[in-house]
């Protein structure tokens, strides 16, 4: 460990204060834990996985519109861009169950984002897509499924 205060170290150098808070944590040191910044980094933990579930929700949300609405440009690139955005999804929930909730919840959300994408990036009206989502929350995550 080293003779900078964890608290200096947080500002100074991120990772070493990462590697010092394990260590005092492993220690059972918790008198010198930087608890405000220790609790600050752990929620933004779970602000990162939120917007990792956003994120590939979205991106699934948007291909699919595509591939339903344009079936003349269907790829195979297309097909694996979601079947690498719902094994990221299937992991996240594997890793951190409760998350799936929160999948649920914004799942309307996202899918109103990824229809303004879906229009801007096909160039179609966004009256093209419905205005709720024609896929179910298991649809999208099943790696078999395509909108035909």
């Amino acid at each position: 460990m080293t003779n900078t205060p964890v608290t200096n170290l947080y500002e100074q150098d991120f990772y070493l204060w990462l590697e010092e808070t394990a260590a005092l944590l492993k220690a059972r040191k918790f008198e010198k834990l930087d608890v405000e910044n220790l609790v600050e980094e752990i929620e933004c933990i779970g602000g990162s996985e939120k917007k990792s579930i956003e994120s590939n929700l979205e991106v699934i949300l948007v291909h699919l519109l595509k591939y339903k609405y344009q079936p003349e440009k269907r790829s195979n690139s297309w097909r694996v861009t979601l079947l690498e955005h719902r094994r990221r999804l299937k992991r996240d929930f594997r890793i951190s169950p409760s998350l799936k909730r929160y999948f649920l919840e914004i799942f309307a959300e996202c899918y109103q984002g990824a229809r303004k994408l879906a229009s801007v990036e096909t160039e179609m009206a966004i009256t093209t897509f419905p205005l709720a989502s024609p896929f179910t929350p298991e649809q999208v995550l099943d790696e078999d499924f395509l909108p035909e």
